[in-house]
Protein backbone atom coordinates (compact mmCIF):
# COMPACT_ATOMS: atom_id res chain seq x y z
CA UNK A 1 0.00 0.00 0.00
CA UNK A 2 1.57 3.05 -1.03
CA UNK A 3 -0.15 6.27 0.56
CA UNK A 4 3.31 8.51 0.03
CA UNK A 5 6.16 7.88 -2.38
CA UNK A 6 8.48 10.35 -3.86
CA UNK A 7 9.12 11.45 -7.77
CA UNK A 8 11.76 14.19 -8.77
CA UNK A 9 11.81 15.26 -5.47
CA UNK A 10 7.68 15.48 -4.71
CA UNK A 11 6.53 14.10 -2.22
CA UNK A 12 2.92 12.63 -3.39
CA UNK A 13 0.25 11.69 -1.30
CA UNK A 14 -2.38 9.14 -2.14
CA UNK A 15 -5.11 9.31 0.17
CA UNK A 16 -8.05 7.28 -1.63
CA UNK A 17 -9.34 5.01 -3.56
CA UNK A 18 -12.72 6.70 -4.28
CA UNK A 19 -13.43 8.56 -7.98
CA UNK A 20 -16.44 10.42 -9.64
CA UNK A 21 -15.39 9.30 -12.91
CA UNK A 22 -14.15 5.89 -15.69
CA UNK A 23 -11.85 7.93 -17.55
CA UNK A 24 -11.23 6.01 -20.75
CA UNK A 25 -7.67 7.51 -21.34
CA UNK A 26 -6.71 7.48 -17.39
CA UNK A 27 -5.28 4.50 -15.40
CA UNK A 28 -7.36 5.46 -12.83
CA UNK A 29 -9.74 3.39 -12.74
CA UNK A 30 -9.42 0.25 -13.61
CA UNK A 31 -5.57 0.51 -14.07
CA UNK A 32 -4.57 -0.14 -17.56
CA UNK A 33 -0.84 0.44 -16.82
CA UNK A 34 2.22 -1.29 -15.12
CA UNK A 35 3.58 2.07 -13.90
CA UNK A 36 0.45 2.28 -11.05
CA UNK A 37 0.96 -0.74 -9.73
CA UNK A 38 2.72 0.39 -6.68
CA UNK A 39 0.46 3.06 -6.00
CA UNK A 40 -2.92 0.50 -5.52
CA UNK A 41 -4.30 0.91 -1.69
CA UNK A 42 -5.43 -1.91 -0.27
CA UNK A 43 -7.72 -0.22 1.75
CA UNK A 44 -9.33 3.16 2.16
CA UNK A 45 -6.56 4.52 4.70
CA UNK A 46 -8.12 6.28 7.41
CA UNK A 47 -7.06 10.10 8.39
CA UNK A 48 -4.48 8.78 11.37
CA UNK A 49 -2.60 6.37 8.88
CA UNK A 50 -2.56 9.43 6.22
CA UNK A 51 -1.26 11.71 9.02
CA UNK A 52 1.10 9.20 10.28
CA UNK A 53 2.47 8.44 6.70
CA UNK A 54 3.08 12.06 5.48
CA UNK A 55 4.94 13.07 9.43
CA UNK A 56 7.06 10.00 8.65
CA UNK A 57 9.19 12.55 5.92
CA UNK A 58 11.22 15.22 6.58
CA UNK A 59 8.47 17.83 4.62
CA UNK A 60 10.91 20.32 4.36
CA UNK A 61 13.15 19.11 2.06
CA UNK A 62 10.36 18.54 -0.85
CA UNK A 63 9.99 20.48 -3.96
CA UNK A 64 6.35 20.08 -3.26
CA UNK A 65 3.82 17.68 -1.74
CA UNK A 66 1.63 16.28 -3.69
CA UNK A 67 -2.46 15.24 -3.42
CA UNK A 68 -2.64 12.69 -6.58
CA UNK A 69 -3.03 9.01 -7.06
CA UNK A 70 -5.23 6.24 -8.93
CA UNK A 71 -8.40 8.07 -6.73
CA UNK A 72 -9.80 11.54 -6.53
CA UNK A 73 -8.62 13.65 -3.40
CA UNK A 74 -11.58 15.44 -3.33
CA UNK A 75 -13.22 12.42 -2.21
CA UNK A 76 -11.78 13.17 1.05
CA UNK A 77 -11.81 16.47 0.92
CA UNK A 78 -12.06 17.51 5.03
CA UNK A 79 -9.34 14.70 5.46
CA UNK A 80 -6.71 15.97 2.92
CA UNK A 81 -7.65 19.77 3.99
CA UNK A 82 -6.80 18.50 7.70
CA UNK A 83 -3.48 16.96 6.39
CA UNK A 84 -2.74 20.14 4.63
CA UNK A 85 -3.24 22.30 7.98
CA UNK A 86 -0.67 19.10 9.56
CA UNK A 87 1.63 19.99 6.89
CA UNK A 88 1.50 23.48 7.37
CA UNK A 89 2.28 23.48 11.15
CA UNK A 90 5.79 21.99 10.33
CA UNK A 91 6.88 23.76 7.03
CA UNK A 92 6.00 25.81 4.37
CA UNK A 93 6.96 23.49 0.87
CA UNK A 94 4.60 24.28 -1.32
CA UNK A 95 1.01 21.90 -1.43
CA UNK A 96 -0.46 21.06 -4.71
CA UNK A 97 -3.41 19.50 -5.71
CA UNK A 98 -4.08 17.41 -8.75
CA UNK A 99 -7.69 17.02 -9.26
CA UNK A 100 -11.04 16.57 -11.70
CA UNK A 101 -12.76 19.30 -10.26
CA UNK A 102 -15.19 17.70 -8.83
CA UNK A 103 -15.02 18.98 -4.98
CA UNK A 104 -18.11 21.34 -5.13
CA UNK A 105 -20.36 18.70 -6.84
CA UNK A 106 -19.34 15.66 -4.31
CA UNK A 107 -20.61 18.28 -1.64
CA UNK A 108 -23.35 19.97 -3.07
CA UNK A 109 -21.32 23.27 -1.92
CA UNK A 110 -18.81 25.89 -2.86
CA UNK A 111 -15.80 24.73 -1.55
CA UNK A 112 -13.36 26.90 -3.71
CA UNK A 113 -13.09 29.11 0.07
CA UNK A 114 -11.91 26.05 1.41
CA UNK A 115 -8.28 25.89 -0.57
CA UNK A 116 -7.43 29.42 0.78
CA UNK A 117 -3.84 29.59 2.57
CA UNK A 118 -3.44 25.62 2.23
CA UNK A 119 -3.05 24.71 -1.33
CA UNK A 120 -0.53 26.55 -3.31
CA UNK A 121 -1.43 25.04 -6.67
CA UNK A 122 -4.16 23.26 -8.04
CA UNK A 123 -4.10 21.00 -11.35
CA UNK A 124 -7.50 20.97 -12.74
CA UNK A 125 -8.06 17.82 -15.29
CA UNK A 126 -10.86 19.67 -17.80
CA UNK A 127 -9.91 16.58 -20.27
CA UNK A 128 -12.13 17.95 -22.90
CA UNK A 129 -13.00 21.32 -24.24
CA UNK A 130 -17.01 20.60 -24.48
CA UNK A 131 -19.94 18.96 -22.41
CA UNK A 132 -20.08 16.06 -24.72
CA UNK A 133 -16.66 15.10 -24.92
CA UNK A 134 -16.08 15.47 -21.55
CA UNK A 135 -19.06 12.88 -21.28
CA UNK A 136 -17.84 10.12 -23.81
CA UNK A 137 -14.10 10.46 -22.36
CA UNK A 138 -14.63 10.84 -18.54
CA UNK A 139 -17.75 9.01 -17.52
CA UNK A 140 -18.60 11.23 -14.70
CA UNK A 141 -20.83 10.44 -12.04
CA UNK A 142 -22.16 14.04 -11.85
CA UNK A 143 -24.19 13.83 -15.49
CA UNK A 144 -24.16 16.07 -18.48
CA UNK A 145 -23.55 18.89 -16.11
CA UNK A 146 -20.13 17.99 -14.74
CA UNK A 147 -17.94 20.07 -17.54
CA UNK A 148 -19.68 22.94 -16.68
CA UNK A 149 -19.35 22.00 -12.59
CA UNK A 150 -15.70 21.84 -13.51
CA UNK A 151 -15.61 24.97 -15.03
CA UNK A 152 -17.54 26.60 -12.57
CA UNK A 153 -15.27 25.13 -9.78
CA UNK A 154 -11.73 26.30 -11.54
CA UNK A 155 -13.23 29.58 -12.02
CA UNK A 156 -14.04 30.25 -8.50
CA UNK A 157 -10.62 28.45 -6.91
CA UNK A 158 -8.77 31.21 -9.06
CA UNK A 159 -9.71 33.47 -6.03
CA UNK A 160 -8.27 31.73 -3.78
CA UNK A 161 -5.13 29.65 -4.86
CA UNK A 162 -2.41 31.47 -6.32
CA UNK A 163 -1.32 29.07 -9.10
CA UNK A 164 -4.50 26.98 -11.34
CA UNK A 165 -3.09 25.08 -14.09
CA UNK A 166 -5.94 23.58 -16.55
CA UNK A 167 -4.88 20.14 -17.75
CA UNK A 168 -5.48 17.93 -20.81
CA UNK A 169 -4.27 14.47 -21.77
CA UNK A 170 -1.50 14.72 -24.34
CA UNK A 171 -2.48 12.92 -27.99
CA UNK A 172 -6.02 12.21 -27.01
CA UNK A 173 -8.12 15.17 -28.50
CA UNK A 174 -7.76 17.43 -32.05
CA UNK A 175 -5.09 20.47 -31.95
CA UNK A 176 -8.72 22.26 -32.40
CA UNK A 177 -9.89 21.28 -28.83
CA UNK A 178 -6.85 21.81 -27.03
CA UNK A 179 -6.80 25.42 -28.59
CA UNK A 180 -10.07 25.98 -27.57
CA UNK A 181 -9.40 24.34 -23.47
CA UNK A 182 -6.55 27.01 -23.22
CA UNK A 183 -8.97 29.64 -24.42
CA UNK A 184 -11.24 28.51 -21.43
CA UNK A 185 -8.36 28.68 -19.31
CA UNK A 186 -7.57 32.10 -19.97
CA UNK A 187 -10.81 33.19 -19.68
CA UNK A 188 -10.96 31.62 -16.05
CA UNK A 189 -7.81 33.31 -15.22
CA UNK A 190 -5.84 29.93 -15.18
CA UNK A 191 -2.88 28.17 -17.58
CA UNK A 192 -2.87 25.30 -19.42
CA UNK A 193 -0.89 22.23 -20.01
CA UNK A 194 -1.15 18.98 -21.41
CA UNK A 195 0.01 15.65 -19.43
Amino acid sequence: MAITYVYKNNLYVNITTLNTCRCEFSAKEPFHSEQFTDMRLDHEPTLEEIIAEVSSHSLSNFGEIVFAGPGEPACRLFDMLTVCKKIREVCQTPIRVNTNGHASMILAEDTAPMFRGLVDCMTISLNAADSDTYMKLCHPRFGEDTFTGVVRFAREVVKYIPKVIITAPRGVLPDSDYDRINMIAADIGASFALR
